[in-house]
C-alpha cells in the first residue's frame, strides 16, 4: 500500500452533493470534518437518519482517489475535486484496495480509520449523465464493484491541507475487504 499525498480538501455545511474546496479542513476526533453537513457521532446522511438516527456515523470523512477523477475525465466525464461530495481527494494511494480498519495518516496529526465503501447515489447523474454507471463496475464473478471512494471515521484530530502526505497503516491480518457503509 504505497503512500501518497492530498490533492485537495472540501467541506460544506449543506446537504448538497458538491463540497467547496478549502485551503484546509479540521478533522475532529469521533465527529468528522468541522463545519461539514456530515459531522456527528451518529448518522448525518438524510436517508440514514430517516431510517435510524441513533446509528453510529461510519461516514464521517469521504475520500476519493484523484486517479478516479483522471479516469472519468478521460472517458468524457470531467469531474472536479469535491463535486462528488468527498472531503479529501488523494493521489498515490489505492483507496479501494485498503481493508476495513486500515488507518490513514493525513498530514502531521490527523488519522482516519477506513470503515467501508461509499455507495454512489443517483445524484451523480446531475453532474454528468452516465456518471453513476461509470463509478460502478462488475468483477470477474459478476459482483458489483463500487468505485466512488471510501468512508472513514476520525480517530485523531488535526488540520489537513492540500500537499500533505498520506501514509497507510494496515490492521493485523486477516484483512476484511471493504463493504458498503
Amino acid at each position: 500500500m504505497g503512500d501518497g499525498r492530498i490533492e485537495s480538501v472540501h467541506a460544506g455545511p449543506d446537504h448538497t452533493l458538491r463540497k467547496p474546496s478549502r485551503p484546509s479542513i479540521r478533522l475532529l476526533e469521533g465527529l468528522g470534518v468541522e463545519g461539514d453537513a456530515h459531522q456527528g457521532r451518529t448518522v448525518q446522511h438524510r436517508s440514514r437518519v430517516s431510517r435510524d438516527p441513533s446509528q453510529p456515523n461510519l461516514r464521517q470523512v469521504h475520500l476519493i482517489a484523484a486517479e478516479l477523477l483522471d479516469e472519468l475525465a478521460a472517458r468524457g466525464l470531467p469531474v472536479r475535486p469535491g463535486e462528488m461530495g468527498e472531503n479529501v481527494t488523494t493521489r498515490g494511494v489505492d483507496l479501494l484496495a485498503l481493508p476495513t480498519g486500515a488507518r490513514l495518516r493525513l498530514g502531521p496529526e490527523a488519522v482516519v480509520e477506513v470503515t467501508g465503501l461509499r455507495t454512489p447515489c443517483r445524484q451523480l447523474e446531475r453532474l454528468h449523465r452516465g456518471l453513476l454507471e461509470a463509478v460502478l463496475d462488475r468483477d470477474d464473478t459478476g459482483a458489483l464493484v463500487r468505485r466512488a471512494g471510501i468512508m472513514a471515521v476520525v480517530v485523531n484530530a488535526g488540520e489537513v491541507r492540500p500537499h500533505d502526505a498520506v501514509s497507510v497503516e494496515l490492521p493485523a491480518p486477516p484483512h476484511s475487504k471493504l463493504e458498503p457503509v
